[in-house]
């Protein structure tokens, strides 16, 4: 077999099967395209002129399409339009290094169509709710490559992927304590664990924003409590979202019960976080791990358990459902319950002075 060898590729001929191909390469990987046989371009100049023309048509194919494969576009992803909140980040980083580059990252995007996207999800072995945030990320990798032109404008082909029970919730419904079950679970805690569990059921806090309070976000005089950021895995990092942000009456129950955790710690500076971890020297508060190893030892509740009960009692007091979308934080107010209008900061002092006092009824009397 005698190659000519080109600039944009090689002509060879196969005297065994008596055709002409054209080889070349294409994103690094080699090609090869039939030209015609031998009897029909008895030259290597004719076959060459045959091979200039499927040139050409490959070049104009190419222009029309993406020529980048799904595991670069997902680099660039990372690099230029991930979110920057550090749990968002962290949940979209799984899915691509799971599942979405595994299966398609060696392959074109234009090649990442609705009907084996549909059929490879029907075959994973995850909950709809999950395939449902793998779909709206292939959605946006689709959307951020069009935002970059490796792909004309058009509808997303995602958009007709359809996932079974998507609309199903796959977990049991949120387990809440009673006010005779949180006050046994925390007989059964230590400090500072007993405390955290406090403030997380009387401000219904989730406990990436419980544990990076700090005493600068309490005012002492006029009895409020700034939630101002979070943590996920030891990074600290915003808020949920700018409803979460807020600043909130600390009864004056709760307050004692924060000076008297103040005089415990030995970490009590303004700057310190008010859980400051003795075996981080201060430098970060206790962790997610071991606040929720100590609240399964004490009685098999998890960290949420508190927010969800938050919710419970203030149903429990007759608090007013659009107090309770306020005092939850709650950006979109459908998540409790689809109830608008506006509440005075007196009826949020109430409602808080009750949950507290249902909290401590028996924690101090004991």
């Amino acid at each position: 077999m005698k190659r000519a060898r080109h600039k944009q590729g090689s002509v060879v001929c196969d005297k065994r099967r008596r055709v002409w191909n054209y080889l070349f390469c294409e994103n690094g990987v080699r090609r090869t395209k039939l030209i015609g046989t031998i009897s029909d371009l008895p030259t290597k100049a004719k076959a060459w002129r045959v091979a200039e023309s499927i040139r050409g048509s490959l070049e104009k194919s190419a222009s029309s399409t993406t020529t980048v494969s799904v595991k670069e576009l997902v680099e660039q992803y990372r690099i230029e339009k991930m979110p920057a909140r550090i749990d968002t980040r962290r949940t979209y980083g799984a899915w691509l290094t799971n599942h979405i580059v595994p299966r398609w990252g060696e392959l074109r995007l234009t090649e990442v169509q609705a009907r084996p996207v549909e059929l490879w999800l029907k075959g994973l072995t995850l909950a709809p709710k999950s395939k449902v945030h793998i779909r709206g990320l292939l959605r946006t990798l689709w959307e951020f490559a069009m935002w970059r032109g490796d792909v004309p404008t058009q509808r997303n082909p995602m958009e007709l992927v359809a996932i079974k029970n998507a609309s199903k919730k796959a977990r049991p419904k949120a387990r809440c304590l009673t006010v005779a079950e949180f006050q046994e679970f925390v007989q059964q805690l230590e400090e500072p664990f007993c405390t955290i569990a406090l403030v997380c059921v009387c401000f219904g806090l989730r406990i990436s924003e419980c544990l990076v309070l700090k005493w600068a976000d309490i005012d002492w005089i006029n009895g409020k409590l700034r939630v101002e950021r979070g943590i996920v895995a030891q990074n600290v990092d915003d808020v949920k979202s700018s409803e979460s942000r807020k600043q909130m009456t600390i009864d004056g129950s709760l307050l004692e019960v924060l000076k008297t955790w103040k005089q415990t710690t030995q970490f009590f500076a303004n700057e310190d976080w008010i859980f400051a971890s003795p075996f981080q020297i201060g430098r970060l508060p206790y962790s997610y791990d071991q606040v929720w190893r100590s609240f399964k030892t004490a009685g098999n509740v998890s960290t949420h358990v508190m927010r969800h009960s938050y919710r419970s009692w203030l149903d429990a007091v007759g608090t007013p459902l659009a107090v309770q979308q306020k005092l939850m934080r709650h950006s979109d107010i459908r998540i409790t319950m689809n109830v608008y209008g506006d509440v005075v900061t007196d009826e949020m002092a109430q409602a808080h002075s009750k949950v507290v006092g249902l909290a401590l009824n028996r924690v101090h009397s004991a």
